[in-house]
């Protein structure tokens, strides 16, 4: 049975590439790329804004999902709106962020107003965070 997994990216993940040494230099077509390949027996459905509105609307769609990976980026830290959609869900959430958020020297980052309605955090793995997200969800949907 294939699974429907929606991955949902929020602002400047589109230019992950060109961010901070933190973030690895990695472009997120790959990481979205490499999920696809790794993962065959998930249908994906990828998508990213610099939008908080974009994103509600997005996840708003994601009733027939089995499951939704987000990494809201710095909206995670302060979006109530994004937190109220994803209560929305009926299926499991994975937070997801490339970097520690723990570790970082901004103290705003070490808090998620998100965090409360999703099934959990994977956080500081790099790009692996995504692949970590993914084998989470299958394991919980199975």
């Amino acid at each position: 049975m294939k699974r429907n997994i929606t991955v949902i990216n929020g602002p400047n993940l589109n230019v992950l590439h060109l961010r901070e040494s933190v973030y690895g230099g990695v472009r997120l077509d790959d990481i979205n790329a490499g999920l696809a390949k790794r993962f065959p027996g998930a249908a994906f459905t990828f998508f990213q804004s610099n939008s908080e509105g974009a994103l509600i609307d997005q996840i708003q769609k994601q009733t027939a999902a089995d499951g939704v990976i987000i990494n809201a980026g710095a909206y995670s830290h302060y979006s109530h709106a994004i937190r109220d959609a994803l209560a929305i869900l009926k299926c499991p959430i994975v937070e997801v962020h490339v970097s520690n958020l723990w570790a970082r020297p901004e103290e705003f980052r070490h808090t998620s107003v998100i965090s409360p309605v999703c099934r959990g955090v994977i956080s500081g793995f790099g790009p692996d965070s995504y692949r970590l997200a993914v084998e989470a969800l299958i394991n919980l949907t199975t």
